[in-house]
């Protein structure tokens, strides 16, 4: 994780005035403050029951405590964005807020975040993001919250070294940024091919966010990577647990992580448990019936036909507890929209670059599990 650097001071007179607090005693900490961590954490577990309503009210009142947390601005959009027309009048509202404060770069960067995710329901504004992005930073080179939406475009280009600069920046004065150290985890994962200095930007985000459950569902990615399997199965899990609507990349994609573990593991038995429960639960479909049917084709070895239960027990429990809304699949990591919903995306806010991730820790996976191989 990055941070600022320490700070020691000699010991003082007592007739030299106070030094003013060092950068290190004044470090960004946004969830240190309970009143922001409580509505956050409210608003998160309405989002992946799919109550967008509720959701949105608990980002408002956590946004009202700290404006600029990157999280809970994109939440925010990635919310308003389940209900149609939700986003355009936020849209409208962030227009007009910006109307009235022409100089603000809190304004500029919250009409960049609504601009972003307007892009992925079909209108293109991503010019229009950049431009508000942009002018904030000029407003404010300092500006955490305007250098992580700059950089998940540059991401979303696939410009992965501008990306890890933006990211980086917004460190520098935020090192608990959680969406800049998702990102920037992603990059060292997928471009960098250093999945353990991956896990050092994400492994603290869940005693940060305990109900962010994407960040589950990265972590798991990344302990499969380094071949740890257990701790890979359990965070998989846990993902799972925490997404009951299946709503972002935990919810969507769990299982068929899940199974994919299992096959390196060489539990075939166990991975067609869980696609059966991927299938059943809607999530990932085509590419659960396609990991299915390779191993009732004997890809993987011989199945039982009465697999016994398994550690992973509770993802199956959560499959039975889950309903989902054909209209509202998809789209947020992670981030958002198509309508979002209404379309077959994921809804998590780190969803802009959702496919292009999945198909490279697919191939990334596939590739780790060579090396595993080719070594052992």
């Amino acid at each position: 994780m990055l941070a600022l650097a320490s700070v020691c001071s000699a010991p003082l007179s007592a007739a030299t005035p106070a030094p003013k607090p060092s950068p290190a005693a004044t470090e960004r900490d946004d969830y240190a403050n309970t009143a922001f961590t409580a509505p956050l954490g409210e608003g998160l577990r309405a989002f992946y029951t799919r109550d967008f309503v509720a959701a949105r009210k608990g980002f408002e009142a956590a946004l009202a405590v700290i404006p600029d947390n990157t999280l809970a601005l994109s939440f925010l959009n990635a919310a308003a964005a389940q209900t149609p027309g939700d986003l355009d009048a936020l849209v409208d509202a962030e227009e007009d807020a910006l109307v009235k404060a022409p100089k603000s770069q809190l304004a500029h960067v919250r009409l960049g975040f609504s601009y972003m995710f307007a892009s992925l329901t079909g209108r293109d504004r991503n010019v229009d993001a950049r431009e508000e992005l942009n002018a904030a930073v000029l407003l404010d080179p300092t500006s955490q919250s305007a250098h992580t939406a700059l950089g998940i475009m540059r991401e979303s280009e696939r410009s992965a070294n501008r990306a890890k600069t933006e990211f980086v920046e917004a460190l520098t004065t935020d090192p608990q940024n959680v969406l800049a150290r998702e990102y920037l985890a992603l990059i060292y994962q997928t471009d960098l091919k250093d999945p353990q200095r991956a896990l050092s930007q994400i492994i603290n985000v869940p005693n940060l966010v305990p109900d962010y459950a994407d960040i589950y569902f990265h972590i798991a990615s990344l302990m499969h990577d380094m071949g740890q399997y257990d701790a890979a199965i359990g965070y998989a899990t846990r993902g799972l647990q925490a997404d009951i609507g299946h709503v972002g990349e935990a919810g969507q994609h769990g299982y068929t992580l899940l199974a994919r573990i299992y096959l390196d593991e060489k539990k075939p038995d166990d991975a067609r448990r869980v696609l059966k429960a991927s299938i059943s639960a809607g999530t990932d479909v085509a590419y659960a019936a396609t990991l299915l049917k390779k191993i009732d084709d004997g890809a993987y070895g011989k199945v039982d036909a009465s697999p016994s239960p398994t550690p992973s027990s509770p993802a199956k429990k959560k499959k039975l507890g889950a309903t989902r809304s054909p209209s509202t699949t998809g789209a947020a990591s992670r981030a958002g929209p198509t309508v979002r919903r209404g379309c077959t995306c994921d809804s998590s806010p780190t969803a802009r670059v959702r496919r292009a991730r999945r198909s490279r820790s697919r191939r990334a996976s596939r590739a780790g599990a060579a090396r595993r191989t080719a070594a052992s």
